[in-house]
């Protein structure tokens, strides 16, 4: 009796078992399959072309938008850095081409931004198709940034390369991403003049004069190159309504005169202080700024 009992009871955990091993294996496959349709979905998914279209609509930009970003992701995942650098320049020339399409599909949004904004409580009210447009926007690393003029426009926020592509790329890249992410927390110029402090300007110069030393074969160099030139040429000449002289009789404001003095003493080795030194030299010598600019020609500087 005591043996058909056990009998029945191991009968009992044979079947239990087999039970739970056909459910475990009917999960599994119902997660692969799963799976399998999610990626066949996405692979079938076509974005629309990044050429603009007014038929295309704000929906159509942000599956784009997500499409790409989600691709770009999966690719770096498996890339090494030297080929996601290539995956970046990629990104974000694609990126910014759908940017352009939403932007031109949004001209009259963008065209009265500014008006919206209310003097008497220092503050903007939106009506609520934009504030549902900018928390959709906010959701794929987007914002409206007013550039001046009564202009706004639509960017990246600052962090949204450096949050995807962070130590995923060679040391060059990373750094110049880290940079370009900081540098565009804030406006750089707006109305013809300069907005962030005349300080700043010149960390950025020694920032990118020691990346150029650190990575002389970075892929980056020329723009670099390019963007130091324009920011030593800012520096040194000012811009329309920020200038570093008084046009009136040549004089350099003191305000600059001690920026120079700072940069000079802070970096004495450096290239910048090198031409800021030859800048000061021309102009206490009262040689004419036009004069100047032809001698130290900094749009082809460095």
């Amino acid at each position: 009796m005591i043996k058909k009992s056990f009998a029945v009871c191991m009968l009992s955990v044979l079947v239990f078992s087999c039970k739970k091993e056909v459910s475990k294996t009917t999960e599994v496959k119902a997660v692969n399959d799963s799976v399998a349709k999610t990626e066949i979905k996405e692979d079938l998914f076509k974005p629309v072309d990044t050429a603009y279209s007014p038929k295309n609509t704000t929906e159509d930009y942000i599956k784009a938008l997500q499409y790409y970003q989600s691709k770009t992701e999966r690719e770096i995942a498996a890339g090494s850095p030297e080929q996601n650098n290539k995956v970046y320049e990629d990104y974000v020339e694609v990126r910014n081409k759908y940017i352009e399409g939403l932007s031109r599909l949004h001209t009259d949004i963008l065209d009265k931004y500014v008006n919206y904004y209310d003097s008497g409580s220092d503050s903007y009210k939106f009506p609520e198709n934009i504030k549902k447009l900018a928390a959709q926007f906010k959701k794929e690393g987007l914002e409206f940034r007013e550039v001046g003029e009564g202009y706004t426009e639509i960017w990246s926020v600052p962090d949204h390369y450096f949050t995807i592509f962070k130590n995923k790329v060679t040391p060059d890249y990373n750094s110049y991403i880290a940079q370009m992410a900081m540098e565009a927390k804030e406006n750089y110029a707006a109305d013809a003049g300069l907005i962030i402090s005349w300080k700043e300007l010149g960390e950025r110069l020694i920032f990118w004069e020691n990346f150029m030393k650190k990575y002389p074969e970075s892929q980056l160099l020329k723009t670099v190159k390019k963007d130091y030139n324009n920011y030593l040429h800012d520096y040194l000449y000012g811009m329309d309504n920020t200038p570093t002289y008084e046009t009136a009789d040549g004089k350099l404001y003191e305000e600059n005169r001690n920026e120079y003095k700072r940069i000079i003493k802070k970096y004495p080795n450096s290239y910048t202080a090198k031409r800021v030194q030859e800048f000061l030299a021309l102009f206490d010598a009262q040689v004419p700024v036009d004069q100047i600019r032809e001698k130290m020609n900094v749009e082809n500087d460095y």
